[in-house]
């Protein structure tokens, strides 16, 4: 996780570290922490030991949405790690929770019950409908053999990792790949969702003796003259693996032959299929720890192209690498473009690649008005949310030190918990930062990692969840003041798209604007956000006319009726279902 070279400390009027403070008395209430009202305070995450002498004791866990029961709310998946002592058999294991929303603004922990607990030691998960059976399955990665959860239909899940050829269960004796992010996406086109995993570190599984063993560097990398633990530079870095599914339920591995096995030893952390260069086709974006990126081009003919550099992804502008770590990937600009914004350590600032429509990407952080305030965080999560439903997408970013020794020296304005960042949207391709007023979500301080946005309250309004190092979760639920109307889609796929239209592209002339969202499968970091499609109306009332670029190739244009609803279509069908205020919409008369 290396940086740009330590920058001038930044403090507030109390001598805090910026990064835990910078807080205003009054302004504008944009999210609350609803975490305990929801219930979602009674689960942990527990990752390694307090030192955090290892650096996979340090990557934290992602969170992932999905409507597991389709009943129309989103439900809760968060990723839990291990430690060493539950490792060896010396304690209980941590276990991932899955949270059942009951409607009302709570969650109930129905983990046991689906059989996803995971007590493995895990770091990612992403959704997708593998299967094409209209449910939603979960991929969760972990340190050595990672999972397939598929959906039963029932409330339960059964792991056929193994069955499905992607358990990556390549351990050896000592030896374990800490797989990270992954994503879902058809990349031939031949309807069926396709696997890719991101590779960080082959690692010995002796964790418990790494620190301090004569056979391990671990314990001598210093941050700032202080011991601190050592990665992932010197350590050997992990392939990536592409998986094509054979449409059957189960998948082979195409990584090597394909050339997107992260064939230098990157250390990958996350990865997000998308459609960069508007050909229809889904590109693999791959965002490597402190080393450059990759951007595979899809070729249409079931090949990709290796044109990171080419098209400007590997490095930043500085062109330098960074220690990339979460993927957020919208048309800010509303022109029809994907940018991407990849996520950095401290002393480093979070890179705006912005996308010149061809796939092509220039790094505009600094006229876009990102990086400056951002150098001092460890910034993890991100993603575009149109919090105020105002047409444009703004950018949110969640943060956490990775070394606990920081906040033993105030004197480097940096600390260990640290509160998100809100970056609104001006429409002009410039963001402001959005003040933390004392007291609301802004102004939260936690060792975050993993992000997903969604509309968890069926209300139009895109909240947050934040899985915590060694702490509870986060649920910042959106209650900005703004009365603008919005609309919601989610889509179903026909005979030749995925079932759930991973891969779509929805634009929506609405508001005298064309804005663009994706359906995508992973991202932010070790994520996945809520599927439905969402569009900020600002004030207008008329909800305009959506524009669907399904991933089979076919088009379908539909006039939307009315604001503030939450609507179904399905490929060739049309609007085939609505939901108004949470609960299916009455026919009018």
């Amino acid at each position: 996780m290396t940086n740009g070279g330590p920058q001038v400390a930044v403090f507030d009027s109390q001598r805090r570290p910026i990064t835990a403070g910078g807080f205003v008395k009054t302004g504008p209430v944009v999210f609350i922490d609803a975490t305990e009202k929801a219930g979602l305070s009674k689960w942990r995450n527990v990752t390694g030991t307090p030192e955090k002498r290892v650096i996979i004791e340090a990557k934290g866990s992602g969170v992932c949405l999905l409507d597991y029961d389709n009943d129309g709310w989103l439900d809760i998946y968060l990723v839990n790690g291990s430690t060493p002592d539950a490792l060896a058999g010396k304690a209980p294991s941590p276990h991932a929770a899955l949270f059942h929303n009951n409607h009302d603004g709570t969650f109930t922990d129905v983990t046991a019950r689906a059989g996803v607990a995971n007590d493995r030691w895990g770091t990612g998960c992403v959704v997708g409908d593998y299967d094409n059976d209209g449910w939603p399955d979960l991929y969760v990665t972990n340190v050595g053999a990672s999972r397939l959860y598929h959906n039963n239909r029932d409330g339960t899940f059964t792991d056929v990792a193994v069955r499905a050829g992607v358990a990556l269960d390549e351990d050896s004796t000592h030896m374990a790949i800490d797989h990270t992010g992954a994503t879902f996406g058809d990349y031939d086109g031949d309807g069926n969702l396709d696997l890719f995993v991101a590779g960080y570190i082959d690692l010995d599984l002796n964790i418990a003796s790494l620190s301090g063993s004569k056979t391990a560097v671990y314990d001598f990398c210093q941050y700032r003259g202080v011991k601190v633990m050592c990665g992932p530079r010197g350590l050997q870095g992990a392939h990536d693996h592409l998986f094509h599914s054979n449409g059957d339920g189960t998948f082979t591995d195409v990584s090597k032959k394909l050339g997107v096995d992260g064939p230098n030893g990157y250390y990958g952390l996350d990865a997000l299929f998308a459609d960069v260069n508007n050909d229809g086709k889904p590109d693999l974006l791959v965002a490597n720890d402190s080393t450059p990126n990759y951007l595979y081009i899809n070729k249409g003919n079931g090949t990709f192209e290796d044109d990171s550099y080419e098209r400007g992804f590997a490095l930043n502008g500085d062109g330098r690498e960074a220690a990339n770590m979460g993927l957020a990937v919208g048309d800010y600009e509303n022109n029809g473009h994907l940018s991407v914004v990849s996520t950095t350590f401290s002393d480093d600032y979070p890179i705006l690649f912005r996308n010149d429509g061809k796939g092509a990407f220039t790094d505009v952080s600094y006229q876009a008005g990102i990086a400056e305030s951002a150098i001092p965080f460890v910034k993890f999560g991100d993603g575009f949310l149109d919090y105020d439903n105002d047409g444009w997408k703004d950018l949110f970013i969640v943060n956490g030190h990775v070394y606990p020794q920081v906040d033993q020296h105030p004197e480097w304005g940096q600390s260990y918990a640290q509160r998100p960042l809100l970056y609104r949207n001006l429409g002009n391709g410039k963001f402001e930062l959005v003040p933390a007023v004392e007291g609301t979500g802004l102004a939260l301080v936690t060792v975050g990692r993993g992000a997903a946005f969604g509309d968890l309250f069926n209300d139009g309004k895109i909240d947050v969840v934040i899985n915590s190092m060694d702490g509870v979760p986060l649920l910042l639920r959106n209650v900005n003041p703004d009365h603008h109307h919005w609309v919601e889609i989610k889509l179903i796929g026909g005979p030749k798209s995925p079932r759930d239209a991973v891969g779509a592209s929805v634009y929506l002339t609405a508001n005298q604007m064309r804005q663009r969202e994706d359906v995508l499968s992973g991202g932010s970091y070790l994520s996945s956000n809520d599927m439905r499609v969402h569009f900020g109306l600002g004030g207008a009332s008329d909800a305009g006319t959506a524009e669907i670029h399904w991933p089979s190739g076919s088009k379908e244009t539909l006039k939307l009726p009315a604001v503030d609803r939450i609507y179904t279509i399905t490929e060739g069908r049309g609007i085939t279902g609505a939901m108004c205020d949470g609960k299916p919409c009455k026919p009018s008369h």
